[in-house]
């Protein structure tokens, strides 16, 4: 089974793909992690990709394309996979069908997490970690039980990142819908497209999902 997850940062994506990954057997494939493994290998490929990174350019299509094509011949994928942040254009998209029909495989379903952005801004720019454990917080709807001291470590000190802000979680919005929302009418066009509604508590997303590929 050939999955790939839709929808913008904040929206769930990993967790879901971890739970599939988890539960049905499938490869999580990430696009950041293939690209550090490929380059880590000292492959031909990995060799390339390293020197145009090292540049400061981005990867391009073609390239993205051949890294993934390489990564789906591997063992782990035999059962299946998941794509989580590819493709994010309209050519990406199209790319990547012609691969995976020169391959003999095909894409079963694509998971379109929707989501409300209003509450999507106050979801993420409310995030914040216990500098020493990692423990996640957020301003309204997990607040320490003693204010501001941990609840796992007991430490005093806090870090937000700096991306979870309003202002850059609505501009990275505004990116996604207008780059990755074309997908939703070419992947609906190809009667593959299925939505979720992302909002819901997580076990929830699941078993929508669940209930699309199962």
């Amino acid at each position: 089974m050939q999955l790939i997850l839709l929808g913008p940062p904040g929206a769930g994506k990993g967790t879901q793909a971890s739970f599939l990954e988890q539960e049905h057997g499938l490869a999580k494939l990430s696009t950041g992690d293939m690209l550090r493994a490929e380059v880590k290998s000292g492959s031909e490929l990995g060799q390339e990709l390293q020197e145009v990174m090292s540049s400061g350019k981005l990867v391009d299509d073609s390239l993205m394309i051949s890294l993934i094509r390489e990564r789906i011949a591997k063992p782990d994928c035999e059962r299946g996979f998941i794509l989580d942040g590819f493709p994010r254009t309209l050519a990406q998209a199209e790319a990547l069908t012609t691969m995976l029909e020169e391959v003999d495989r095909r894409l079963q379903h694509v998971i379109e997490l929707k989501v409300d952005d209003e509450a999507l801004v106050e979801r993420i720019s409310g995030r914040y970690s216990c500098a020493k454990c990692g423990e996640g917080y957020h301003d309204s709807f997990k607040l320490p039980k003693q204010d501001g001291v941990c609840d796992k470590c007991g430490s005093t000190e806090f870090s937000r990142r700096a991306d979870d802000n309003a202002e850059t979680v609505a501009s990275r919005l505004d990116a996604y819908h207008a780059q990755t929302e074309p997908l939703v009418a070419y992947y609906r066009d190809l009667g593959i497209l299925a939505s979720v509604d992302g909002m819901a508590e997580m076990d929830e997303v699941q078993r929508q999902i669940n209930g699309i590929i199962l």
